[in-house]
């Protein structure tokens, strides 16, 4: 302890006295040298026989403001008390640090909803919590995650019904991709897939690979039911045209993250999130995809075009569609 009034009435400060300490004991950091092409740190500290107990106090001396030469035992008195090494500190506050990694089966998010709940629950008046590093990181953009999603599928809306010219049609689309979404966590169940960071940029990828196999079939109908078709056949004959590019590129894409799926060494736990969950869900997007999107093209090109007064048909086409039968006709050969 330091005797502050003693240090005060010799003209000197508690920094002072603790400085003197500080490098005969601790260790100062001085200045650099260089020598023999090399630079050198100095450091000044006493001899290892000067610090070695108690009484090496009394062989220490300060500089008063009178330029006397005082020993630092006038003005420190040594008593050993417990405590502990280092305090740690969080935004000035005194804290302490607790680490731990999720159990199997249970996700980052999962731990961290743990946290908060049991330290809500049995911490006492006056105490706080505060995540730091990446779960501070990771609370901070959870929250933006259903933010991004939602505005993903608000932009794909918006293009689909200028694309469309309806404001109904374009949820034949939307409405698709649950499916191929929920197969995401379908796999990641049967795999033991923790739901983190990877699995939800998963989750925004799959909106754009999902929509392009809707679009293709939904498309192609609207381009037959502009031609005279009716909205049934227009529907079974988009699923049917477009069924064999759809297989293609969606196969080669799920054979193309089978190496992501089973990887395994350093970085393994986010290759598998992301590979296990677009395969998951382009599987299964892509299966029931084929049977639910002319479903959905059926209910709202019905719904438009009650809605709307304007014709389905395009005038234009639906006489070059007939000039094609007519042709296809004439050419056929007769029995």
């Amino acid at each position: 302890e330091v005797n502050v009034a003693k240090v005060k009435q010799a003209g000197l400060t508690v920094t002072d006295v603790l400085g003197v300490l500080q490098g005969y004991y601790g260790g100062v950091y001085a200045s650099n040298f260089n020598k023999f092409g090399k630079q050198f740190r100095v450091m000044y500290q006493a001899d290892a026989a000067y610090r070695a107990n108690q009484e090496t106090l009394n062989s220490i001396y300060v500089r008063n403001s009178k330029g006397v030469m005082a020993p630092v035992s006038e003005f420190i008195t040594l008593e050993k008390v417990y405590g502990p090494q280092a305090i740690s500190r969080f935004n000035l506050y005194t804290s302490i640090a607790v680490t731990g990694s999720p159990k199997p089966g249970f996700s980052s998010g999962d731990a961290l909803k743990a946290v908060q709940e049991e330290a809500e629950l049995h911490l006492p008046a006056g105490y706080g919590y505060e995540f730091s590093g990446l779960s501070r990181e990771e609370m901070a953009g959870g929250n933006q995650t259903i933010f991004i999603f939602l505005l993903c599928v608000v932009f794909v809306y918006f293009l689909l019904a200028a694309q469309y010219e309806s404001y109904l049609l374009p949820l034949s689309v939307l409405i698709s991709l649950p499916i191929g979404l929920a197969g995401v966590f379908i796999f990641d169940k049967i795999f033991s897939v923790d739901n983190n960071i990877y699995t939800q940029i998963t989750l925004i990828m799959l909106v754009g690979l999902l929509a392009k196999n809707a679009i293709l079939i939904v498309e192609f109908a609207v381009d037959r039911r502009r031609k005279g078709m009716t909205i049934v056949n227009a529907a079974i004959e988009g699923a049917t045209a477009r069924l064999r590019p759809i297989l293609m590129t969606s196969f080669a894409f799920i054979l193309g993250l089978l190496p992501l799926m089973l990887s395994s060494g350093v970085g393994a736990a986010g290759n598998r999130s992301i590979g296990t969950g677009a395969v998951g869900g382009m599987l299964i997007g892509t299966i029931f995809g084929i049977f639910v999107i002319p479903a959905l093209f059926i209910i709202f090109q019905t719904l438009q075009e009650k809605v709307s007064n304007k014709s389905p048909f395009d005038k234009d086409a639906k006489i070059e569609s007939e000039a094609e039968l007519a042709l296809a006709n004439v050419d056929r050969p007769e029995k």
